[in-house]
């Protein structure tokens, strides 16, 4: 009897044993695989701010975009992420009325889009407006990749004047480019957002 016993309680031994091995094997499974999504996604893109933030890509030169220094995310502006799948945005805040310069500079902002070549699937440039355009204005833009979102009044609350910002895939929104005065610095302005947009995709894979 003793010895039954015995060899019970060594296979109940056995049996906790390698339950504790599976668990534990679980949990280590689980810790690489957090560890995984912080390599492959996060950190990425937190290197990407921490380049900007202590101005490894040079962001001091002329047009370049300015960082910002509260945070604004797409969620503060009222913008579901996943509407746009985990991408790089660049989105013109728009003035009430779009006049000629107006005009110039979307399509400025849109070639600079088109000029990122292989690198445009990770970017949706995203126009907000309000019922500012005619009706051809429309179509026209209706062919292009402009993605169109209503200027909401949550949108003006936090974006007080025409501008154009980037956001990278977790929804921040890190750069801010003013848009230009004049005629002759619509060319350096399209530059500008081009460099910056290059600079972070280089220093991220992600989106």
């Amino acid at each position: 009897m003793t010895k039954s016993n015995n060899q019970l309680d060594a296979n109940n031994s056995n049996t906790l044993s390698s339950s504790n091995k599976a668990e534990h094997a679980a949990n280590n499974k689980n810790r690489r695989s957090l560890l995984l999504l912080i390599t492959v996604f996060i950190l990425p893109i937190l290197l990407a701010k921490l380049a900007l933030d202590n101005q490894w890509l040079d962001l001091g030169v002329t047009n370049e975009g300015r960082l910002l220094t509260q945070q604004l995310t797409l969620t503060d502006l009222g913008i579901k992420e996943q509407k746009f799948g985990q991408q790089w945005l660049i989105i013109y805040r728009l003035p009430k009325q779009c006049a000629d310069m107006c005009l110039h500079s979307i399509e400025i902002v849109h070639n600079s889009y088109v000029t990122l070549g292989k690198d445009m699937p990770r970017v949706t440039p995203v126009l907000l407006q309000e019922n500012i355009f005619t009706a051809q204005q429309s179509e026209r833009l209706a062919k292009s990749q402009w993605q169109i979102l209503a200027l909401t009044a949550q949108m003006k609350n936090l974006l007080h004047e025409p501008q154009v910002l980037i956001a990278d895939p977790l929804g921040n929104i890190i750069l801010s480019h003013q848009l230009p005065e004049h005629e002759q610095q619509q060319t350096s302005f399209g530059k500008a957002i081009i460099n910056d947009m290059k600079k972070l995709l280089k220093y991220s894979k992600v989106g």
